[in-house]
């Protein structure tokens, strides 16, 4: 599989304008699914923790966060991951929507962070799934002032929602 960019959007309801774009390299290398979240604004307007050890940490998505949401062709399961800044990530399986959360056994294979000028870039590795899986690719972005910013591939009407069936909107060859 060729590399796939996508690009982000804010949902209407919670803008951000220190973000000039949030793009997602998607990737099959393998047996792995690489990750490559690309922001670029004004970073110092941003909540972006410095990379620390890798470690499994619960409520990520109440801070800046990239996330992937897999789920199986023909499925109604998923599996939910987080990646923070920092390093930390977690991973949640469900057996539908928002329906029978429990940890999922999946770390990540890769987790790396890089800064650099105007540019914020996490790469993830998670388990490959099989062809004609479908994604939801978000991102929760926290301004210093705390305002809460969500980003994905789409957003259903009313509130944010990546666990909506909406947003599992790229479907992997």
């Amino acid at each position: 599989m060729r590399p796939m960019r996508q690009a982000l959007t804010p949902h209407p309801q919670t803008p951000c304008d220190a973000v000039t774009s949030l793009e997602v390299e998607v990737e099959r290398a393998g047996e792995l699914l690489r990750l490559r979240y690309r922001l670029e604004g004004e970073l110092s307007r941003l909540a972006i923790p410095p990379p620390a050890a890798p470690v499994r940490a619960d409520e990520l998505w109440r801070h800046t966060c990239f996330e992937a949401f897999v789920k199986p062709a023909g499925s109604a399961a998923y599996v939910e991951y987080n990646f923070a800044p920092a390093l930390s990530w977690a991973a949640y399986a469900f057996d539908g929507y928002r329906d029978g959360m429990r940890e999922a056994d999946a770390a990540p294979a890769e987790l790396d962070m890089r800064h650099e000028a105007g540019v914020c870039e996490l790469t993830a590795a998670i388990p490959a799934p099989s062809a004609g899986a479908s994604l939801a690719l978000t991102a929760v972005i926290e301004e210093t002032s705390g305002r809460i910013a969500y980003w994905s591939l789409a957003h259903p009407p009313g509130r944010p929602d990546f666990h909506h069936p909406a947003s599992f909107v790229l479907a992997l060859p």
